[in-house]
């Protein structure tokens, strides 16, 4: 039994090394087929090697800066009451348009109105006292002291009275600025302070667009140009002008803040939206621009190849902004050259090319 089963064993493992070893000598011959083959047309030692490139000529070339935005209202505050109180009065409507100086809410000023009253007696009775002490004054029946008293109560009496008139004008909180009130935080009857958020008050009919530069631009704009900008789910463009630029760089972020001024009489765009900004940085006639394909990343910058004679060379290239799909190439080519945009990476100096222009 113990045989029979050794027996076995052997077979199997000489059935194994024949299999392995038909298949190496399979690879071993298509191998010697192959490299005994005659090489193709345009496949030799010498032959071109296909390749595709393109015939760069001199064109219009404005280089943008696209950054992200904020739009912010032209102006904005949180109604607040300056006074403590009960509110009397709400005369306004949520979502609605309110002009500069409307009484927006009343506060109840019973308190203030008795105290006025209160301090108008007085005055009045001061007055008198100051009136008459001048009199004797002028008598020689009284001393200069005595009067300067009567005449201090007397200027007391109505500073009080202007200082509770003060009080009370603050119990009507008005409209700073004309603008669109938004939703209200408190109801008629409730107790506010000058901690109670009333509603928010927006002046939107001009927007500001609020963004960040990264630092190596801020030699390139100035107050006074105009950007363009986009809004979501909108292709239409608008303009604005830049109206402020922050004077030192964010020394966190490494940005500089910009704000730019636009229109909005027609309500077309909601403070705190995010936009995308299009800064305009220079304007070229003649530039010279490179798919962005034939750039090859080297130690010190970038490269490309070009074709002279037939051969590929190789050019150390300077390049500036870029589109979507090309780059502005400084200095390293001239017009009418023709860059390679296909086998950079394994292309060589000198190296024969066939050129597919595309």
């Amino acid at each position: 039994m113990l045989y029979s089963i050794m027996k076995i064993k052997y077979i199997v493992i000489a059935l194994l090394v024949l299999v392995f070893g038909y298949l190496i000598w399979q690879r071993i011959a298509a191998n010697k087929e192959k490299n005994a083959a005659p090489a193709p047309a345009g496949k030799g030692k010498n032959a071109a090697m296909a390749v595709y490139g393109t015939v760069i000529f001199a064109e219009s070339f404005a280089d943008n800066l696209n950054l992200t935005g904020t739009i912010e209202p032209d102006e904005q505050v949180e109604i607040r009451s300056e006074v403590s109180g009960l509110i009397d009065q709400l005369n306004f409507s949520e979502g609605s348009r309110v002009n500069k100086g409307a009484v927006l809410v009343k506060i109840v000023a019973a308190d203030l109105l008795a105290q006025l009253d209160q301090a108008k007696t007085r005055t009045q009775l001061t007055s008198e006292n100051e009136r008459r002490a001048k009199l004797l004054l002028q008598k020689e029946a009284i001393s200069q002291e005595e009067y300067d008293i009567a005449s201090a109560d007397y200027r007391t009496a109505k500073s009080q009275i202007s200082f509770i008139e003060a009080q009370l004008s603050k119990t009507y909180i008005r409209a700073p600025f004309s603008g669109t009130i938004g939703l209200r935080s408190v109801s008629k009857g409730a107790y506010i302070t000058p901690t109670s958020p009333i509603a928010k008050l927006v002046k939107s009919d001009r927007i500001k667009l609020s963004f960040a530069i990264p630092e190596k631009y801020v030699n390139r704009v100035s107050v006074g140009q105009r950007i363009s900008f986009k809004i979501p789910e909108s292709k239409e463009t608008f303009e604005a002008k830049i109206f402020a630029i922050d004077p030192a760089v964010d020394l966190t972020t490494r940005t500089l803040l910009i704000k730019a001024m636009a229109d909005n009489t027609h309500n077309k765009f909601v403070p705190g939206v995010f936009v995308n900004v299009i800064l305009p940085l220079e304007s070229i006639d003649d530039a010279l621009m490179v798919p962005s394909e034939a750039l090859i990343p080297i130690q010190n910058g970038k490269k490309v190849f070009i074709v002279k004679e037939g051969n590929a060379r190789e050019v150390i290239v300077e390049t500036g902004g870029r589109t979507k799909d090309k780059v502005n190439v400084l200095s390293g080519l001239t017009n009418g050259d023709t860059v390679l945009t296909t086998g950079v990476m394994s292309l060589k100096n000198d190296v024969k090319v066939k050129v597919t222009l595309r």
